[in-house]
Formats: C-alpha cells, sequence, structure tokens
C-alpha cells in the first residue's frame, strides 16, 4: 500500500464487480434504444471507469470526452462549472448519452451538464458513477447509474487524483489528511 493511503476503502475485485453490474444496468436499458449510445467521459479522472466499463458493456457503443472543472485552488468545489473542452459532434440528436464520472459529491457539475447536453439537443441523457458521495449533495440530483456509495472521505486511486497524483492506484484508499492539509472534498 502506498504510503500516503490511510486504508483501502474499495479492493480491486470490488471495484471490478461494480462495474461489472453497471455494465450489466447499460446494457439492460439500452438492449432496445434507437440511435447511438454515447459513453461521455469527464476528463480526467473518469477515463479509468469508462475504459473498464466499455469492455464489460455488449451493446455497440462509442466514446467521447469532455473536460469540466468545478474545484478552485484548494480541494473544495468552488460551485462554478467550467467547460474547457466541449463535446463537439453533428449527430448529437441521435446521441443517447450516458455522462461517465468517477465521484460524484455537490452534484452541481452532473446537474449542469444533463441539461447542458440536452439543451445541445441529446436524444437522452443520463449518468453513470464509479462512486457517489450523497451525504455532500448541494443540489436536488441523483445519478442513474452508481458503482458504488461512500462515505464522506478524500479518496484516489483508480482515476482519482489529488494533484495529478495516485491515479493508478488499483484500488480506491483514503488519502492520509496531513497530504492536503486541513481542507475537505476530493480531488
Amino acid at each position: 500500500m502506498n504510503k500516503d493511503i490511510k486504508a483501502i476503502m474499495i479492493s480491486e475485485e470490488e471495484i471490478g464487480a461494480a462495474v461489472s453490474r453497471v455494465a450489466a444496468e447499460i446494457d439492460r436499458d439500452y438492449g432496445n434504444v434507437e440511435g447511438r449510445v454515447l459513453l461521455l467521459a469527464i476528463l480526467k479522472g473518469s477515463v479509468v471507469f469508462m475504459g473498464d466499463l466499455m469492455k464489460k458493456i455488449t451493446l455497440p457503443v462509442e466514446i467521447d470526452f469532455m473536460k469540466v472543472s468545478s474545484y478552485g485552488a484548494d480541494t473544495k468545489s468552488s460551485g462554478n462549472i467550467n467547460i474547457i473542452l466541449d463535446l463537439a459532434r453533428k449527430d448529437i440528436d441521435s446521441c443517447n448519452i450516458i455522462i461517465v464520472e468517477d465521484i460524484i459529491d455537490s452534484g452541481k457539475t452532473l446537474s449542469y451538464l444533463v441539461e447542458y447536453l440536452r439543451h445541445k439537443g441529446a436524444k437522452s441523457v443520463r449518468t453513470c458513477t464509479l462512486l457517489d458521495k450523497p451525504s455532500r449533495r448541494e443540489v436536488d440530483f441523483t445519478p442513474d447509474y452508481v458503482g458504488l456509495e461512500v462515505e464522506d472521505e478524500f479518496v484516489v486511486g483508480y482515476g482519482l487524483d489529488y494533484d495529478e497524483q495516485y491515479r493508478a492506484l488499483p484500488y480506491i484508499g483514503i488519502l492520509r489528511p496531513e497530504v492536503y492539509g486541513e481542507s475537505e472534498g476530493n480531488a
């Protein structure tokens, strides 16, 4: 275990089981839909999750990426949503978009993105997250697909980072508070 990790919260095996379950739910729900199924990864944290998820989904899926930011200089969400890399597709009206996120805290970012993509003309928009922290929710938002619900701890690994570190850990670990200071939240 990495010396900066206080404890392993979710093992590699538990993550794998959650990814398989979510993939089966997506297969069930999108088996007979008209249009394209598009997995839209929110960079950078969700890349590892989306990579594993798309391998488990048996339906034809396409992938694309957006990069958004809602974090300020510290580890707390600023509440302002900045689109850094937008989805640019001419066929968005034929896309059933599943936004793939690594973790949901306040819910502000995904709530905003769902409405933004609907406004751009998407056929449908749903949300999928590996980790959900409902105790941190600041808006009325419930994701459509949830890998695992977690307590309010600062977690890293499996794509989640702090200061661009720890993404490659194969598990989800609780970061030692002395690494990130007194702030709470997640990167």
